[in-house]
């Protein structure tokens, strides 16, 4: 069975713009590295590249 300290909430920011759009939960333990994702972004209005917040 998961422990339930294990997952956190962290917020995804755009490469280009900076604007926060994502929310997204993951497994700090699993993936020690910071999330890279291609997301769309509604100030952008293309999908660039999304990272995770400090």
């Amino acid at each position: 069975m998961a422990k339930v300290g294990n997952r956190q909430r962290k917020t995804l920011v755009c490469s280009e713009c900076k604007e926060e759009n994502y929310r997204v939960e993951r497994n700090v333990k699993n993936t020690t590295d910071r999330l890279s994702m291609n997301r769309y972004c509604p100030r952008c209005k293309k999908h660039t590249e999304h990272k995770e917040k400090k």
